[in-house]
């Protein structure tokens, strides 16, 4: 028997009803497409968690609550896209949220206070033995991705006052990324290879793509715009770099629970900070030396 409730409470219940069985499919989804089996049977016990809990708010409810679809299917696509470790940890941070509401049910719901436990404790130190194989190489990536911000930032922000032609720009930019990113996976593969890191090879492919993206990214604007539109396409770039910044410093706080403010800050300021030098390098050069291209 449940003791009787205030409507305010059970309006309550009903949406944390409805969140409880979402995620329970959300995390069954996840783990069908887990081939580790370490990984699919943490998922799978954190789903049967969650359903157990819409069982609890059931019995308040006294009726069956459908689960929210257009989330199921959002938050399994992105685990395909992000990996599954970025949504579960999204999926949980919305959990925190959360407290205020256990808060007030537990004047009503004294159960409120076990699903709130196991919410926070269970299920996050489950979360914790996860072990996703993308998020081994994250200092590969990271590695690759600012390398390219900012040398390659600098490089194009100099060459377009220097050159005053987005074909040449985006010409020299890619022949200088694509030269650079053969070199930061091949010093990435003898660095690692130096430690004893069996596993270099993927090192320097994970630091290596994360480099190309960046530089096909970051020279696209110069190859849309047309000769003149210089200023424009170094406009876009900046844009385009801020984008990437935010993006994936955003992925990666989520990921690994870092701080996401900090770490854009601190790449924000290095990336355009050498782009404004550069660019006026490249406009002293461009004056002193005589050269009109």
């Amino acid at each position: 028997m449940t003791q009787e409730i205030s409507k305010k409470a059970l309006d309550t219940i009903i949406v944390m009803q409805k969140n409880e069985i979402t995620e329970f499919y959300i995390y069954r989804n996840i783990a069908k497409r887990i081939k580790d089996e370490k990984n699919r049977d943490i998922l799978l016990k954190i789903a049967n968690e969650e359903k157990r809990h819409y069982g609890i708010w059931a019995r308040y409810t006294k009726k069956e609550i459908e689960p929210n679809r257009f989330k199921i299917t959002l938050f399994t696509i992105l685990a395909r896209i992000l990996g599954f470790t970025f949504v579960i940890k999204k999926m949980e941070n919305g959990e925190e949220v959360a407290q205020s509401v256990y808060q007030e049910l537990l004047k009503e719901v004294p159960e409120a206070s076990l699903i709130q436990n196991e919410e926070h404790e269970h299920e996050n130190a489950l979360i914790e033995m996860m072990d996703e194989e993308r998020l081994q190489y994250v200092g590969s990536m990271v590695l690759g991705l600012n390398d390219a911000l900012v040398e390659l930032t600098g490089t194009l922000a100099g060459l377009t006052l220097a050159l005053q032609n987005t074909k040449l720009v985006a010409l020299s930019g890619l022949i200088t990324g694509i030269s650079a990113t053969l070199s930061m996976a091949s010093s990435e593969y003898l660095s690692a290879r130096s430690e004893g890191d069996e596993n270099a090879v993927k090192s320097s492919i994970y630091t290596g793509v994360a480099y190309l993206f960046t530089v096909i990214a970051m020279v696209t604007p110069y190859l849309v715009f047309s000769n003149d539109n210089y200023l424009l396409a170094l406009l876009c770039l900046l844009l385009v770099v801020v984008m990437i910044i935010v993006v994936f410093n955003y992925y990666i706080a989520v990921a690994k629970g870092l701080n996401f403010k900090k770490r854009v800050s601190e790449m924000l300021a290095i990336s355009l900070g050498v782009a404004l030098l550069s660019f006026v390098i490249g406009l002293a050069v461009k004056h002193f030396l005589g050269i009109d291209v």
